[in-house]
């Protein structure tokens, strides 16, 4: 099974999401402590200084379990720097998945099956400005990924403004386990930041990505349902999707540091596409230091989205039109996020050999509600009268760094 594409933006699937925060941390212009979407310590802010990451190693163990299904597995970057204009990195993540989610236990057998993905960044810090380029391969059983990324930012005004500007290529070959097929995917990522010093305790910045996919774009495993006269009332056949898309996301936040040390983050985010998908996100996140060395977060994020034009949960009967969909993530959703984090920073260690680093431990709990995607596994219901379904997941992240 497909664990992730580089692009894809709805959060409940597998672990694409690992995706993004390796490759964020490595393309420069963003102020990241961990590889997490959200934020720790600093977030995804965009730098308003143009200075180098600092030289650093960073351990993750992430796990995602949902109903019915685990996804874990280490990860680690090494980041080190060259004089001081360059800076380079390399990162290795795996994830493991096992268990199978409410659209594969419907119309097949549970599973496990391994993602290995390697990456490596270079920046180069020149004036105000910083140039980055990275590239990730990611392999699994069916499906491969290789992806370019190249991120430019540069300080204004006095250092109090910060423009981003970047460009994402991917490349995508989808299989099938035990079977000859196989197909491709091209995708373009564009990118434009802003980030703006208000006052000496505010920060503001705006975000405009535009993302185009052209290939095959569904699971080539999935299938949607449709009615016929069987015992059960429907059959199955494979999803069927248009080879383009375009996607479009505005963002805005707003980090305000308080007078003891804490910081209180917003943010609010559109994306739409040309699948008819519209989608909303608000976060707040409050974070506060405990004594000399701890820091704790607390995030709160709701996100909802309609579905894609093509979407049904049971059609009325086969190749009921030119494009099908059962994909949950394409109907009509909501979630809820409730995140708590906690770091310990400590000073040197090894004699001077590790300047300094921190510990951190993020749990967030997402509760996710569907407005038109029911759940064929209860018996006993009439085809298209199932209950609607929901699921929670945890989401578990333990960070170490030590800078040197």
């Amino acid at each position: 099974m497909q664990l992730a594409s580089f692009f894809s933006l709805q959060l409940p699937a597998k672990a694409r999401f690992f995706l993004l925060f390796s490759v964020s941390y490595l393309i420069g212009g963003w102020v990241t402590s961990v590889w997490m979407t959200g934020s720790w310590i600093t977030g995804s802010w965009h730098s308003v200084a143009a200075v180098l990451p600092e030289q650093s190693i960073d351990l993750l163990y992430h796990r995602y379990d949902q109903d019915g299904q685990l996804i874990d597995g280490p990860a680690i970057l090494i980041r080190k720097n060259l004089g001081n204009t360059v800076s380079v990195s390399g990162e290795y993540l795996v994830d493991t998945v096992s268990g199978a989610s409410i659209d594969v236990i419907a119309t097949a057998s549970e599973y496990t099956e391994e993602r290995t993905e390697t990456s490596v960044g270079i920046d180069y810090l020149v004036g105000k400005s910083i140039l980055s380029f990275a590239y990730v391969n990611s392999t699994e059983n069916d499906f491969d990924a290789e992806s370019i990324h190249l991120n430019v930012s540069q300080d204004l005004f006095g250092d109090l403004t910060t423009l981003t500007m970047g460009y994402s290529q991917a490349w995508d070959t989808i299989g099938r386990v035990n079977d000859d097929f196989e197909e491709e995917a091209d995708r373009r990522h564009f990118r434009l930041g802003l980030s703006q010093v208000i006052t000496k305790n505010m920060l503001v910045n705006l975000d405009v990505e535009t993302i185009t996919d052209e290939g095959f774009l569904n699971n080539a495993y999935r299938q949607v349902r449709f009615v016929s006269d069987s015992a059960r009332g429907y059959d199955y056949q494979f999803e069927r999707y248009p080879h383009t898309r375009t996607s479009n996301a505005f963002s805005l936040r707003s980090l305000y540091y308080l007078p003891y040390r804490a910081s209180i983050k917003g943010e609010y985010r559109f994306f739409s596409d040309t699948w008819g998908i519209q989608a909303n996100q608000f976060e707040i996140a409050y974070l506060h230091p405990l004594f000399e060395h701890w820091l704790m977060e607390f995030r709160y994020r709701h996100y909802s989205q309609s579905k894609a034009d093509f979407y049904q949960d049971l059609f009325p009967f086969e190749n009921a039109q030119n494009f099908l969909a059962r994909d949950k993530e394409l109907s009509t959703y909501k979630n809820q996020t409730f995140g708590f984090g906690i770091g310990y920073e400590f000073n040197s260690l090894l004699d001077g050999y590790i300047e300094k680093g921190s510990v951190n431990l993020l749990l967030d709990y997402i509760d996710f509600t569907y407005d038109d995607f029911r759940d064929v596994t209860r018996e006993g219901f009439v085809a298209g009268q199932e209950p609607l379904y929901s699921f929670d997941a945890w989401v578990t992240r333990l960070f170490v760094r030590f800078e040197y």
